[in-house]
């Protein structure tokens, strides 16, 4: 006989005490009346959604009615509670989501490392040494230690997928708009995505139907045969692990074993093209709008490391920008023709292991090159707005990483169907 939603709320909250710092908020009483409701439900043979019943953890970018959104930063700790649930928050109440609380995550989201200066950083469930991945931390640790069932991030650069490489989950970036961002704490906003991170396919497949507002049903009996794939190698593993290396090139042959047919894809022209098309990243500039009138209020409370990011865009033109947005749309017609006759392509989410949490915060050098590499190859999905899923993809060692599925804007339906059929071959 299964457990009832309270029980398994409660084993849930006994195990992790104040939540820390996986969690900047546990919403007890709110998430035991929902517990309690989604069992009434239960008795009177009531279903309100996939998802009713289940525990879901939000990211503290999104707004909680009654709860102060943090962006995971002292910059905004405690400042006025939010007067009205995010629409993504308030479709997880409605489809009768037991929301446990809100996740911790990179200072206003701005790393792909998870460290966090205010709140303490979470341990990567695979090896509490190793960073978690960023800048949805807390939530990929929370569906992998199992204190969420599911979870909801967002992803301006990978930060649904990196997370969920180094924890041994799936996370997946949708395509830009999918999911509405009004209450959520922005980041660049032409790059941002609300995206669900599971412990599987099927997991964020259901999550991502609640935050769409329209089905995403998993097909059954997908033809392998009718599926190409293209294979990114290049640019993506360059400066790779040879462990990373290795389990991409077995991930791939497993793939092919499935009957999918696959060929190389070279991306890196376009790619290289993107990169130039600003003198700074487009991330840099549209921070640093969104940070203006707090950067010069509160500077000293900003992670120097994060404020730093930020800094390197205020000088940008609004001509420089205007015109990179210009390229950025041409660009992205570009792949997409170049893309035309395959159903997506794979790479590795991250083309390195997840470096040690104490080798991170002693030097800055070490940050922000392991940044830069951790950053790259999902970033390419949100430059060029694809939609993109992280599969686990064991690297040894009791170390994961992960297997990288893309495609361009709008497929996404399409990609869970496929991101399903080869689940098992990233896995091994």
């Amino acid at each position: 006989m299964s457990r009832s939603v309270r029980d398994k709320l409660e084993a849930n909250l006994a195990r992790i005490g104040d939540g820390a710092p996986v969690f900047t908020k546990l919403l007890l009483d709110t998430a035991r009346a929902e517990a309690d409701a989604a069992d009434r439900r239960r008795e009177a043979g009531l279903q309100l959604s996939a998802i009713d019943g289940t525990i879901v953890s939000v990211k503290d970018l999104l707004d909680v009615k009654g709860v102060t959104t943090w962006a995971g930063s002292s910059v905004l700790k405690g400042a006025t509670a939010a007067a009205q649930d995010a629409p993504s928050v308030a479709r997880l109440r409605r489809a009768g989501a037991v929301i446990i609380g809100k996740t911790n995550m990179t200072e206003f989201a701005f790393s792909g490392i998870g460290l966090n200066t205010t709140f303490g950083t979470p341990g990567s469930a695979v090896d509490k040494a190793r960073i978690p991945g960023g800048s949805s931390s807390g939530a990929a640790v929370s569906v992998a230690e199992g204190s969420s069932e599911l979870t909801v991030g967002t992803d301006t650069g990978g930060s649904c997928r990196i997370p969920a490489a180094f924890n041994g989950i799936t996370g997946m970036k949708p395509t830009h708009k999918t999911v509405p961002d009004e209450g959520c704490f922005p980041l660049a906003p032409s790059l941002d995505s609300i995206g669900p991170l599971a412990k599987d396919v099927a997991g964020c497949a259901r999550l991502l139907s609640v935050l769409a507002d329209r089905p995403f049903d998993l097909a059954e009996g997908l033809s392998p045969a009718r599926i190409r794939l293209g294979v990114a190698r290049g640019g993506f593993l360059a400066e790779a692990a040879p462990s990373v290396a290795k389990a991409y090139e077995a991930a791939i042959e497993r793939v092919t074993r499935l009957g999918i047919a696959v060929e190389p894809v070279d991306l890196d022209g376009l790619w290289q093209e993107m990169l130039a098309i600003c003198p700074v990243p487009l991330v840099t500039v549209e921070a640093a709008a969104v940070h203006r009138d707090l950067l010069e209020s509160k500077a000293e409370t900003y992670d120097r490391r994060v404020a730093a990011r930020i800094a390197i865009g205020v000088p940008c033109k609004a001509t420089d920008y205007i015109i990179a947005m210009e390229r950025r749309r041409a660009l992205i017609g570009r792949l997409a023709a170049q893309l035309d006759g395959l159903d997506g392509f794979l790479a590795p989410t991250v083309p390195i292991e997840a470096p040690t949490i104490a080798a991170m915060e002693a030097d800055d050098e070490a940050f922000f090159a392991a940044n830069r590499l951790i950053l790259r190859n999902p970033a390419f999905g949100n430059l060029f707005d694809l939609c993109s899923i992280s599969l686990p993809m064991p690297l040894g060692d009791k170390l994961s990483g992960g297997l990288m599925l893309s495609a361009v804007a709008g497929r996404d339906q399409q990609l869970l169907n496929i991101a399903k059929l080869i689940e098992p071959a990233a896995a091994g």
